[in-house]
Order: structure tokens, then sequence, then C-alpha cells
């Protein structure tokens, strides 16, 4: 299959003034020792004035640490790096002695010491393991019954009894893993096998064989996504002349494909001729789709063959237990985030959602320093419901180490890794969220922007860049040793996060030498705008993650707009508009009426007064702004016209007061008067000197849907996808699956339009500076950056949540085989069987000595080497990762090694 083309744009500011730029922080970071010593007289004791962080003794004053009594620091280095700390503070204790130094040589050390491991009692400990086994027991007799239901339709072809088929087990090394070359879903166990050529065959596909169905689901073919040019992006109609961006860019085929056109209707495609036979047995399947067609598929193992009698055997004595009973009880029914009555007992809880009828609008949210042990129940009564937990200051965890750009960046260049990791480059490359097409980039340049922003030169539009994969999720902790420590100890309830010891994350429990899935920590910096633009806004599109997720805000920046570039946008915006009135809805904004006269009346711009202000104005509003996280009501505030709202004296929400009428709203509600007083959500501009004060603090919107309404809003996509953009702005209009696709963004005007027609509406709140967001696997979600933001996420797996990453796998496994997300990269089948394994073996030791016992329960025990290699497996396309599990590519096409 041909794979479709990616651009790839070179942007750039100007040669010189990268060279500027690159000389001016050269400067700064720079080890001179040498150079100051030439012709000069180095002082010594007190009198020495060499600065710790930039090696320097000719910038003046130093404050030296009374602490150390050793390092000092110069007022410049003081004010740009530190600027939360006083020279009192410095004085006190400097940046070295409070181990968050930032200076080159400290970001570089060798052997950072790792974070400390929070202890575990052994009641705790046989506490989570008892947790783990309630949890897990009900999935492994699924997965014992799905075996023993094959294995009895194996005796009938036989002609034997179950009892009596004797399985031959498949080889495989503990560094392989083995998956279904039709669906490339991992298998653990039981699966089917050619002799002849290897061909393995997960029980899924084999099920769906004999129901007649296409196995792993309909194959497609890929539709390349037109580029239509930068006018078209913009909105700018082809007829009206305007100057041509004089940014050089280098450009190269697209390699992210249209969502699917099914061919299963083919008559040629070669899987409407692979049928079982009418016995059950299944024919390898024809050379056309990786088999031989030469013989049937016989029923094989990787385990031991009574591993998992024995192992379900064993977790039902556990679970008699009176310890087990005890342990299991412990829990309340009661929320202590309520009382009996309902109503708010405590103030670690935000509204995020305003569902009539539903007792879930509230989030549990903590805070980090106020955590204590018990309230890891608390936290497992709201994660078990498949609630997200939002956790706040979690920065105070840490030791304070600088997340700002230009100290990362000083962090990784030059880094010399001994062949192990490839030097640092200083091209990188990012993905435009306007088209949606990677551009190469100066690292440097890329971090200035995400300081001071970036505009698009043919209409000043706000260049919303996200950097893609930097530095590799796999490299983290090679790459940035200190943030991926200082990251490890901002993580909440360790018990469940922690990568290296986590009991209740399961992941963890995978032996050494096995093949393990990547799970972070990676790193998400991209730009922001805090209005909606709704087109090109720096967004992750949704999506529903394999495994659970923690994601920490670790740093923001705002950047300003000056009064000539808002009403740029503003004009842009308009001409965005009107494209998507006559192109997705045939209607236009003077009223002439196309083939949707039902929606015209919706996309109007009409301002319709409500009683309550969480309701909104119908109508395609992409101007509109998100809600905020306050103890208001959470949703929609009205959009105003602009010819409305200027001959007006309106009401600041925060305030109650009128604003001032000669404060000018521009269509999307963005003030562009002089007074820099507060703008509230709706759009006006408040002149009280308290709003003054107040700050915008959310860094990014976040909406996460619950899991019960994923149909809905899988319905509503369907219904609506014309109405998106995705490459090149091009509407979509084929959809393979319109959550796991990843093309779409829910505007305001899209989430309002949902809860009308469904009744769905999210979890929607802003998370801020040093905020951590957990998100159950199998809640879709998708984040909208209000700021420029560093934020750092970890994939974990808990108990609670591993039937929904069995679901989630199962629909993986349906996509056709050239999608993002077909890949089974979690594997978690196998990380439940291992963890699930460990427990039992702390619960229910073995008798020293038995007999193979232990070797029963060995569910990575090295088989015997025999058997045909496979060739090699073609994975998913190269496409951003933006959230998830980290991509791996196999080796093997029906086995993977490390």
């Amino acid at each position: 299959m041909m794979k479709p083309s990616k651009k790839l744009k070179q942007r750039g500011a100007g040669k010189k003034q990268e060279e500027e730029e690159n000389k001016a922080t050269s400067i700064e970071d720079e080890m001179c020792d040498a150079n100051n010593k030439k012709g000069k007289k180095l002082l010594t004791g007190e009198n020495a004035l060499m600065c710790h962080q930039c090696q320097r003794n000719d910038k003046g004053r130093v404050i030296w640490c009374q602490s150390c009594k050793n390092k000092r620091f110069c007022e410049p280095c003081m004010k740009r790096w530190y600027p939360d700390l006083s020279e009192v503070d410095f004085a006190a204790k400097c940046p070295y002695c409070r181990k968050n130094c930032n200076c080159k040589a400290c970001l570089r050390m060798i052997g950072v010491k790792k974070p400390p491991e929070k202890k575990i009692s052994e009641e705790n400990q046989r506490h989570y393991a008892f947790h783990i086994v309630d949890l897990l027991l009900p999935w492994l007799k699924e997965l014992q019954q799905e075996q023993m239901k094959e294995k009895e339709l194996e005796g009938k072809l036989q002609g034997v009894s179950m009892d009596e088929v004797k399985l031959e087990e498949a080889d495989c090394d503990m560094d392989e893993r083995v998956y279904c070359d039709r669906c490339k879903t991992s298998i653990v166990d039981f699966h089917r096998s050619c002799k002849a050529c290897s061909y393995d065959l997960c029980l899924a596909c084999c099920w769906e064989l004999r129901k007649g169905e296409i196995p792993g689901g309909e194959e497609a073919k890929s539709v390349q996504w037109e580029d239509r040019g930068q006018k078209y992006v913009f909105g700018i109609p082809k007829d009206r002349n305007k100057r041509v961006s004089s940014k050089k860019h280098m450009e190269t085929p697209n390699t992210e494909s249209c969502n699917d056109m099914a061919v299963a209707g083919d008559p040629n495609n070669p899987l409407l001729l692979w049928k079982a036979n009418s016995d059950g047995s299944i024919p390898c399947p024809p050379k056309e789709i990786g088999g031989c067609g030469a013989s049937s598929l016989e029923l094989r193992c990787l385990l031991p063959e009574l591993m998992i009698s024995e192992l379900e055997h064993r977790a039902n004595k556990v679970i008699k237990r009176e310890a087990f009973d005890k342990a299991i009880n412990k829990t309340s029914d009661q929320c202590p985030c309520f009382y009996h009555s309902s109503k708010i007992r405590t103030n670690a809880i935000r509204k995020a959602a305003n569902r009539n009828g539903s007792c879930d609008n509230y989030l549990y949210c903590p805070d980090a320093n106020d955590i204590q042990e018990d309230d890891l129940l608390h936290f497992q009564m709201h994660w078990s419901k498949g609630e997200p937990v939002i956790v706040s200051d979690a920065l105070r965890l840490t030791s304070g180490l600088s997340w700002e750009p230009l100290v990362m960046w000083r962090a990784l260049r030059e880094k010399k890794t001994n062949g192990d990791v490839e030097d640092e480059h200083f091209a990188v490359k990012a993905v435009d969220c306007l088209d949606w097409n990677e551009v190469e980039i100066n690292i440097h340049m890329f971090f200035m922007g995400y300081m001071r922003g970036r505009r698009h030169p043919m209409t000043f539009w706000p260049e919303m860049l996200k950097l893609k994969d930097w530095p590799p999720s796999s490299m983290f902790d090679q790459r940035l040793p200190r943030h991926g420590a200082e990251f490890i100890t901002a993580l909440p309830f360790p018990e469940y996060t922690d990568p290296r010891y986590g009991p209740l994350n399961l992941a963890v429990r995978l032996p050494a030498g096995v093949l393990k899935p990547d799970l972070g920590p990676k790193t998400y910096i991209a730009y922001g705008y805090y209005e909606e633009l709704g087109r090109g806004d720096s967004v992750t599109k949704l999506h529903c993650d394999m495994s659970d997720a923690v994601n920490i805000l670790m740093h923001t920046a705002e950047v300003s707009y000056d009064t000539e570039q808002l009403d740029k946008i503003a004009k842009t915006k308009k001409q965005m508009r009107e494209q998507d009135l006559q192109e997705l809805f045939g209607v236009s904004e003077s009223g002439t009426k196309g083939k949707a006269d039902d929606e015209a009346s919706k996309i109007s711009c009409s301002m319709e007064n409500k009683h309550t202000s969480n309701q909104s104005t119908k109508g395609l509003d992409i101007n509109a702004l998100p809600p905020d996280d306050s103890g208001s009501d959470i949703g929609d505030k009205p959009s105003f016209c602009q010819s409305e709202v200027e001959s007006e004296l309106t009401q600041c929400s925060k305030h109650n007061h009128e604003v001032n009428s000669s404060v000018k709203m521009h269509a999307g509600g963005h003030c562009t008067s002089d007074n820099q007083g507060y703008i509230d959500r709706s759009g006006f501009q408040c002149t009280d000197s308290d709003c003054s004060d107040q700050q915008k603090t959310g860094g990014a919107l976040w909406d996460i849907f619950r899991r019960e309404d994923s149909e809905k809003l899988q319905d509503y996509l369907w219904k609506h996808a014309s109405e998106f953009r995705h490459i090149h702005c091009n509407p979509v209009k084929n959809v393979s699956h319109p959550i796991h696709d990843q093309t779409f963004y829910l505007t305001a005007e899209h989430k309002r339009k949902l809860k009308e027609e469904h009744g769905v509406e999210p979890w929607t709140f802003e998370q801020k500076l040093g905020e951590a967001v957990f998100i159950p696997a199998g809640c879709p979600h998708q984040v909208r950056n209000l700021k420029s933001c560093i934020k750092v996420a970890l994939d974990f797996v808990s108990p609670e949540n591993v039937g929904e990453c069995v679901k989630l796998t199962g629909e993986f496994r349906r996509l056709p085989s050239h999608h993002r997300a077909k890949e089974d990269k979690l594997e978690i089948k196998k990380i439940a069987l291992n963890a699930l394994k460990e427990v039992i073996n702390f619960l229910d030791p073995l008798p020293e000595g038995s007999k193979n016992r232990d070797e029963v329960v060995d569910v990575t025990k090295p088989k015997r080497q025999y058997g045909n290699r496979r060739g090699d497996l073609k994975s998913g396309e190269d496409q951003p990762n933006d959230e998830g599990i980290e991509e791996r590519k196999p080796k093997k096409r029906g086995r993977s090694k490390r």
C-alpha cells in the first residue's frame, strides 16, 4: 500500500535574528574560566566574584551562600534564572544547596540521585495485593472461559474430549512478544498457528471468521488530504489579492492520510475469500494477506497448559480468607466530599459540569501538600467510578528546579552520550496546529516563540506550534535526568503513579527481561492562546488513551498581543467564519440559505439572552471563550455580536457593575480598550481596579467525557463529522472511528450542540500551573492550551481500569491495518496476568521444594526454540503521537523483540 505524503515546512525568523539570539544565549551559558584568567588577577576567599551560575567574575556584586559558604551568584543570574528567590533567600541557602541549581554543570551532572521511594508497610502491601486480586480475578475467569471454549472446539475437531486435548507450546523468548498477524493484538496464551508459515491468529479473529465476519475489522484504502494553499487555510477567497508569505519553507509529501474508505465490498478483496470451514477449523489465509493457504491453523499455547487454571484456583483460595474480607470491606460507601444530605463538606472539590440530575458534576481536587494516608481510599472511591481527579500544587513537593524552556534546552544541547544516544540536533520537528503538518524549526527559535509568540506573516494569525517528541520519551531520563527526577517527585498518589515501585501500578510488576511498553514520562511543549480561535487552536484533539495517565503542568508562559494584531486576528476570524458558513453549512452571514436551512438560524450572529450564566447562544461561535473553573457554575457564557456590544453598557460577571461604554468589542468578544482590566468569560473588560489584579491563571482547558457517554459522543461525531476540519483545514469526509482517529476537537459551539442533541456534557476545567490531572482509561478527552505550556505525562495501569483497557484493545483491533491506533502497544493481558501472578505468590507463597509449581505460574518462562521466524511488520504511519503509549516498531511480523 502506497503511503500518503506529508508536508514538511522550514520555519525561521531570519538568519540574522537567529544568530543574534544564539550568540546572546551562548555568552551567558559558556564556562569562560580561561578567558577570565587571561590578564586578570583572580580574587580569592571572600573577595572572589566568580558566579557559580555563569562562571564569570565581571558582572559586579555577588551574593555568598551562608549555608555552604562556597557558592556565590551574581545579581544578573539571580534575577534571570531564579526570579522567585530574593537576595536574602540566596544568602540563607543558595540554589545549589536547595538542589535546584539550573546552571549547565549541575543540569548535566552525572549520577543524579534518584527520588526516594515511599515506604509501604507490610500491612498496606497485603492490602494492595488483596485489592488487585479482587479486581483482576473476574477478568482471569473470563480469560479462562474463552480459552476453554476454544479448547472444547479443538476436542471436537480431534474427536476426543476436552480433557484429552494436548496443546503444543509455541516458542517465545522472554524479550519477544507474540501478536496476531491479522489484527496486531498481543497474544497472551491460546492462539492458532500455521506450522508451514508460522502465521499466528488470535482467538477473537477465529471467532469472527466463524461468524462470517472479516477478522480484525474491514480494510480501507487511504485518501490524501488536498492542499489548497495558505489562502484557503485562512479563509481568504480565491479572487482576493493578498501578499504571499515570504517564509522560506521546504515541502515534502504529507504522510498522514485522510480517514479511511472501506474496501470490504471490493470483490477482489482476498479477505472476502478467507472463510472458516464448516466444522469450525480455520485454514491458513491466502498469500495475499500474509499466509500460505496450504494448511489449517493448529491451536497452540504460550504458557504451560495448567497455568491459568492453577492461578484461578489459588486466587479463589485467597478471597476466602478472613483477612481478604477485612481488607476489601475497609472502604466506606459515603464519599467524604459530601454529607448524607448531599451538601458539600470539603473544599477539595471543583465543579466541572452542570448535568441535570447528576451527582458527578464535581471532581475530587485535593491539595498535594494535604494528602494523608487515608486520602488514598478517597481517591479510589472516585477513581473506581471512572472519574478524573485533579491534584493541585504538585510542584510544592519538589525542590523547585526550573522548567523554563531555555533551562531545559541548556540541559540538553551539546550533550555527549558516548554513542548511546544521538547528539542533540538544533533542528527539531513540530506540528503546526493550523494545518496539522510538520514543520522544521531551530530549537532555540521554537523556545523563543514559546515565550514571545510567533505569527503567520500573511495574516498576523498566532502561530500555534507543538514540539513533537522532544526529547523522545524512551530517553527522557537519559536526556533530562534532573528534570526526570523532579517529575517523579511531583507525582501524587505514588502508589499508583510511581513507575519504579508503585504497588498499584500493574505495569511495574512486569518481570525483568520482558519487553515492556513505553509508558513515559513524556513532555508536551506547545504554544497557546487564551481565546478560542476556532481554527488553528493549540489543541490535543479528542482521543482515548489505552491506559490510565497523569498529566502535570510544569511551566506556563503568557504571550501578549498588541491592538493591531488583535484587529487582524478578528478580521481573519470573520473570513474563516464566512468560509465555514458557506462550505460546511451552505449558508452565508447575509442570510442567503443553501442546503442546510435548519442550521442557518443556529449559525446566525444573534444574541439569545438567558436567565442562567451557564447557557450559551446558538450558532457557529468559533470565537467563544472557554468556561472557567471558579466557584460559579461551569458552562458556556453568552457570546455577543459586535454591533450589539459597541452600543450597550454591559455588566462584569465578576463584580456585577457596568463596563465603560467606550470599551470596544470585536467579533468573538476581545476587548481593544487601552485599559488593562480583567476580561471576563463573556469577553467584556471590567475597569474596576480589583479586576485588574485578577490574572488568567489557567494554562490548559480540559474536556473529559464520561465513559458511559462515549457511544452518544460517537453518534454526534458521525452525524456532524463534515462540520470539522483537519489536515490542510480540509473538511473531514471519512471516519474510521470518531474518537480513535484523533481528528476532531469540539469547540464551545459543538459542546453546546452535543448537550442539546444528546444530553452529553464533559467535565470542563482549567488546569493551573502545578496541577496534576488523572485521566482514567476509557474516558475520551481533549485539551486546548490557553498559554504556552510544558506538560509532562506518565501512563500507568491501575487494577480498577484493566477491564477498560481490555475493552479498548478490542476496539483498536477493529481499526484498519494502517490506522495510528491499530497496534497493541500496551499488552494489557500480559501486564494483568503477571501482576496477578506476583500478588498471589506474595499472598499464597508456594511451599519450598514443591515440584514444578513455580514453573506453572511463570508467565515469562522461555520456551524451546523451533519453528520459522517471521517477516517484518509494517507498523502504523509516522504520525504525531499526541497522547498515550509511545509507538513501538516491532522487528518481526509475528514476534517483536527488544
